[in-house]
Order: C-alpha cells, then structure tokens, then sequence
C-alpha cells in the first residue's frame, strides 16, 4: 500500500476513541523578508598587519579569532600576521593576574584597569581558563561583569578561547599578545583561574605575576598552592573594606612573613603583600606603583630582558612539543591503530607498553620512508 505521508493509521475505526489532527505544512523556517547578513571577507595577511598597527580593534579581533583558530588555511595566515607583527611588539608591561575564584578578580581587574585608563593607558585583558576546555564556557566569558571597563576607549577584553589542551590555550593566549601590543597596547593583563597547572602557563609569559587573596577565610596560607605562592612577585589582599579590614592587615603580616620563607627569586626583588579594596578604590594604585617600582627594578638589573629571552626559548619548545603531539594524533592511519590498540590494551590482549611502542614504531616508521 502506497503510504501517504498524511494519512494517520490510527485514524482507522479499529482504534476507537483515538484520533490524530493532521499536521500542518512545512513552513519555511527564514524569514524571506529578511536579507541575509553579507559574508565576511577574509583579509591578507598585510591587510591585518595594516590594520593593527593603524589600532583598528575590529581587525585585531578578527586577528586573535584567526590565532585561535584550528583550521589550517587559519593558522596559516595567523602565523604570517604575528611574523609580521612581532617587530613592533614587546613594548608593554605584561601583569598575570591569579587567585582562587570567588577572590574578587573581575572587580579587581576593572578596578585596576580603570586606574591605568584613566592615566592615559591602553590595556588588553585576556585569559587563560583551563576549564574552558570541559565546560566549553570560560572566564571573562560574560564581560558584564567589568561593566565599565568592557565600554572604555582604550581597553580590549578577550575572554579564553576553548581549545583542546592547556598548552594550545596558551600559546594562543601568547601570540593574542604579541598582536595586542603591535596595535598599541602598552599593558597587558593575562587572568587565570587559581587552579591547575595554568598558572604555570601564565608566569612563563608575564613580566610581573600577581596573586589576589582574600582575608578572613580562616587558615589563610593552608589554601594557597605553594607553588603558586612561589611564583608571585606581588600578592593583593582584595576586599580590605568594611568589617574585613582587620583582617586583612593581619592577612596581609602572615603572607608578608611566608614570602621570606621562600628561596629569593632569581629576580632579585622581595614579594610585597599589600591590602586593596576593588569596591572603595583603596589600595588600587599602591598595587601599579609596586609593579612599577619592580619593572624598573628588574630593567635595571637586567632581569626583564633575561626572563624574556628564557620565556622565548621555554615558547619554542612547547610549540614544538604541540605540533609533534598533533601531527601524531592527526595521523589517519594512526587514528585507525589507536582504535585498535586501544580495545586490545582494554581486554588485556596487549600491555599499554608494547601498544604505545607499536604505535610509534608504525609512527616513525612512516616518517622514514
């Protein structure tokens, strides 16, 4: 029987009490009213660099989208802007700003890039969110919360692009930079939640890494990663107002007393703590003068230039490491043997060693042909 797309079986007298309205027609889903939007061009190369050397933030953004895209005709071209790019940046103050969430950064980060703006400064804002990758959400991901700042003239906020590995955000991150700075930019924040190994990220592409805790959250050292305690130059005491004052101030002895139990950094400068409050603006421009007092400290020492020539050096290698684990895992016959190996390793066929072996034999002895 001819089936009319129509005709409801469960019409028929058989199934008493049951009846099923016919649908309606197909209707167009686009409004035919409506023009569609024109398709973005796709710049050059030196169409970008012309455009962000001239500033032009439209273009800087269309540049950082490119940097963080995986496609490879995007790459290409992203990489051939940051070349070009790369002999007109490097002058700005770069500041990587931690903390555990909840410590207040947005506030802190607008408070603070409020202060610079206001003294003539141009600022990018940009993150690092290891969590992004899970949640596919990130930081900055609603730059409402920096209401001011995400309309003023001379700031630009990226929020972290979601990528597959922390290492890929990263150099992204790190390359967005070198365009911000080529389009005028003298200040740089990178902002990363106070969790994982993004700091790490973070500290190898900063000048100055600051870490902003809060008082009055019981044992104030117990929650803080070593680690991350270790590699800050400066730390902000953040929400030094109302009741929370006193305890800040003894916040503020107890970090002052654990900085001096760490080795001195091969910097040469002592970690200061200072107290801040991002809602009564107190505090705030104490926090840029220490950052101040230490890039010139640093510049006079030749520290600054050492620390970014190694941060250079430890960039080339991660980006090699990257591509080698991409160019690995792209492999088409690989992807097939991973399958294979994968499910053998899993039902004890085979040992993980002798499975990760084969698949690199198969690997390079591909190359080598």
């Amino acid at each position: 029987m001819h089936h009319n797309p129509k005709h409801h079986p469960e019409n028929n007298p058989e199934y008493k009490g049951l009846t099923v309205n016919q649908g309606v027609e197909n209707v167009p889903t686009v409004n035919p009213y409506r023009k569609s939007a024109p398709k973005r061009r796709q710049y050059s190369a030196d169409e970008f660099v012309e455009g962000i050397l001239k500033g032009d933030i439209s273009m800087l953004s269309q540049a950082v989208t490119l940097v963080e895209s995986s496609l490879p005709e995007h790459q290409h071209v992203a990489q051939k802007v940051i070349e070009k790019c790369l002999p007109y940046a490097g002058n700005s103050v770069r500041l990587g700003i931690t903390g555990v969430p909840g410590a207040g950064k947005s506030t802190f980060i607008e408070a603070l890039g409020m202060h610079l703006i206001r003294s003539g400064k141009k600022l990018a804002v940009l993150a690092i969110d290891p969590s992004s990758e899970r949640s596919k959400g990130s930081i900055l991901g609603d730059k409402t919360r920096m209401e001011e700042l995400s309309v003023a003239k001379n700031a630009f906020i990226r929020p972290s692009p979601s990528a597959g590995s922390l290492g890929g955000v990263a150099r992204k991150t790190r390359e967005s930079i070198i365009l911000c700075e080529a389009a005028g930019f003298d200040t740089i924040f990178v902002e990363t939640v106070g969790v994982g190994q993004s700091e790490t990220s973070v500290h190898s592409m900063v000048d100055f890494f600051l870490l902003i805790q809060l008082a009055g959250m019981g044992d104030e050292l117990q929650g803080i990663k070593r680690g991350i305690m270790e590699m800050a130059d400066g730390i902000a005491i953040n929400k030094c107002d109302g009741s929370n004052v006193d305890k800040a101030r003894v916040a503020k002895t107890q970090y002052q007393n654990a900085l001096h139990l760490f080795p001195a950094p091969e910097s040469g400068w002592t970690p200061e703590a200072i107290t801040c409050s991002s809602v009564e603006l107190s505090g705030i421009s104490d926090v840029w003068e220490m950052v101040k007092k230490y890039i010139s400290y640093v510049k006079s020492n030749e520290y600054f230039e050492l620390k970014r020539i190694s941060q250079a050096k430890y960039w080339m290698y991660e980006t090699i490491n990257e591509q080698l684990k991409a160019n690995f895992y792209q492999d088409n016959e690989i992807q097939k043997m991973l399958i294979e190996s994968e499910n053998k390793v899993l039902s004890d066929e085979l040992s993980s060693f002798v499975a990760a072996k084969n698949l690199l034999d198969k690997y390079f002895g591909g190359k080598n042909k």
